[in-house]
């Protein structure tokens, strides 16, 4: 883990974001130790060297801190989309906890992305949280099976363990659903896998899943994953470059059946499915306000 300097930390606001409504984002640590063969944040187009390295941004919580009190309206700030958050590193440092605190203490809601349990560390906070502003956690699960799950996500916990996180948050109402991405073609994209992630979400108290029926892949990112299939999954390289060549959206040949299967289950079991039905419900009633007339 190394330390590295940074200006700022929370981003902009936006309106209308079309990735959960989150009005602000914002990323503690740089690179990922999970592991994940398929992880989009490897492309160099993120500037991120030595991906698997935890670079920890300095002076953090003073620069949250003074940003978040800088900023004109209140809204929900994302977490978690380029890092997990709940990285093993983070136990120790506590930076994500101190971050959701001052979020708390200054009205702010939080939309974050995690495969980790830590994240159950900060379910006071989140709590707290919630009596005043939106809060919603994206748990990611891409296998229901463990011997998959393993190969491609080998240093964070499994499809079970993930599925306590939900039912831990649930229990204690905080809006929580499942991340089903990617869904690598060729690997764990059945109507088997599809099917159980859906039963298992609705059964661990998941109020939506939110799914992309393929896998991105560019430059370096993408000859990772190609290593990685060659040791992990013997001649499945082969058929990605005869499927997809180039392409950068590599969605599933069974992508059809997959999204019927998907849409079905996901009515059934009462499920929310739709981006814009998530945030409408989990921002029920919510309208940012208006903090300060100064930028």
């Amino acid at each position: 883990m190394e330390y590295i300097s940074t200006k700022t930390i929370i981003s902009k606001y936006k309106n209308d974001n079309v990735w959960f409504g989150n009005n602000y984002n914002m990323n503690i640590y740089k690179g990922c130790c999970h592991g994940c063969i398929y992880c989009d944040s490897r492309s160099n187009c993120y500037n991120i060297h030595n991906f698997d390295e935890i670079k920890v941004k300095k002076n953090v919580l003073t620069t949250i801190e003074h940003e978040i009190k800088s900023k004109r309206k209140a809204g929900v700030i994302g977490t978690g989309f380029m890092s997990d958050p709940y990285n093993p590193y983070e136990r120790v440092l506590k930076l994500t906890r101190g971050a959701l605190k001052i979020i708390n203490n200054n009205f702010f809601g939080v939309s974050i992305d995690t495969k980790s349990c830590l994240v159950l560390r900060d379910i006071d906070i989140l709590k707290k949280i919630s009596k005043h502003s939106p809060v919603i956690v994206k748990v990611t699960i891409t296998t229901f099976d463990n011997k998959i799950c393993q190969k491609i996500e080998p240093n964070i916990g499994n499809a079970f363990e993930r599925f306590r996180i939900i039912k831990k948050l649930s229990d204690y109402n905080i809006f929580v659903g499942v991340l089903l991405m990617p869904v690598l073609p060729f690997i764990n994209d059945t109507n088997e896998n599809i099917f159980n992630i859906i039963k298992f979400a609705k059964k661990n108290g998941a109020s939506f899943i939110y799914p992309y029926f393929g896998v991105t892949l560019r430059n370096n990112q993408k000859d990772w994953f190609f290593k990685k299939l060659d040791k992990l999954f013997p001649y499945t390289k082969e058929k990605y470059i005869k499927q997809f060549g180039n392409k950068y959206i590599c969605n599933s040949p069974n992508i059809e059946r997959l999204k019927n299967l998907f849409f079905n289950n996901c009515e059934k079991y009462g499920l929310l499915y739709k981006m814009e039905d998530i945030i409408n419900e989990y921002k029920r009633n919510y309208i940012p306000t208006q903090i300060s007339l100064f930028d």
